[in-house]
């Protein structure tokens, strides 16, 4: 890399911490504007976490389903950064490998999802059983 392609490359670059974080709301903004399956996830959490506060978790488990929930969040932020940057390479135009890099993309979400459930079942479940 010679020293031009370097100037290019820091000129994208954040110096300040603020701008960075300034440009990550933007991001969750954006994401939770545009993208109805992450406000269905957002959703979620606050149902989680609400059951969690009444069923009276424990830190480890409140641990696992922070977690779950974190990781579904971002890999719907992923998925739609996957999904705008394929939009954006074909021009909207069908395209075997975009469709191929999207379904990838889901893929992961749905992953993400099955994990979260399991979480949530697994501490929920025994403690719902308890009080019926």
């Amino acid at each position: 890399m010679d020293l031009k392609d370097r100037k290019f490359i820091n000129a994208w670059k954040n110096r300040r911490f603020s701008k960075s974080l300034k440009y990550a709301v933007k991001g969750i903004s954006t994401v939770f504007k545009e993208e109805r399956n992450f406000r269905f996830d957002v959703f979620a959490a606050i149902s989680v976490t609400i059951v969690g506060l009444y069923l009276k978790v424990s830190i480890s488990e409140w641990i696992w389903l922070f977690l779950a929930m974190a990781l579904v969040f971002m890999s719907e932020i992923l998925n739609s950064a996957i999904e705008n940057v394929v939009d954006l390479a074909t021009e909207l135009k069908p395209n075997k490998l975009a469709k191929k890099a999207k379904d990838m993309g889901a893929a992961a979400v749905l992953v993400t999802a099955c994990f979260a459930i399991l979480i949530a079942v697994l501490i929920f479940v025994p403690k719902l059983l308890r009080i019926v």
